[in-house]
């Protein structure tokens, strides 16, 4: 951990082969993930982009920052989907303001912080409708989803799809999981 600036962050961001998280003030790099962590966030984008084609949605891979500008704290979530006109941090040009969902594929070093510290950050997202957490050693996929009065929580497993409701697509968890290097 190392404490700079949110200007100093952005120099090292633009110079730096590594991601780092920004937590007010605060500078963490980010570790590399396992094949499978990559294989169902781009199983997962690819699945969100088929449903979504032809409508004014995006979806964002871990390469776009999020910045949740009430409290300091610039991310790089596993994927993002942004809907109607993209908007920007007002200090940082290239970090996105307005995601409508978030998805986080989970990995044991990363998991208390997307349940936690990180999702408590989510929240103040007043564009996020939907919270999505990815397993990665079993076929279970929960979403978080705003409602008038807080959060709801639901979770989907095998033979279950899985409602992201903001944005008017279900995703299949067998399809999500389905893994076409297993029987190589």
């Amino acid at each position: 951990m190392t404490r700079m600036s949110y200007a100093e962050y952005l120099a090292l961001e633009r110079e730096s082969e590594t991601k780092h998280e920004y937590v007010n003030g605060e500078v963490y790099a980010m570790a590399g993930g396992t094949p499978e962590h990559a294989r169902l966030a781009m199983q997962f984008g690819a699945l969100a982009s088929a449903a979504l084609r032809g409508r004014p949605c995006a979806t964002f891979s871990s390469d776009a920052r999020v910045r949740v500008e009430r409290t300091k704290r610039s991310t790089y979530p596993d994927l993002s989907i942004v809907c109607g006109k993209l908007e920007r941090a007002k200090d940082d040009p290239d970090a996105i303001t307005n995601p409508r969902v978030i998805v986080e594929v989970l990995s044991e070093t990363t998991e208390a912080s997307d349940r936690g510290d990180k999702w408590a950050h989510y929240q103040h997202l007043e564009s996020l409708q939907e919270y999505v957490l990815v397993s990665q050693h079993a076929p279970r996929v929960e979403v978080f989803r705003r409602a008038e009065h807080g959060w709801i929580y639901e979770a989907f497993g095998s033979g279950e799809r899985v409602p992201l409701r903001s944005v008017d697509v279900t995703i299949a968890v067998d399809e999500l999981y389905a893994d076409p290097l297993a029987a190589a």
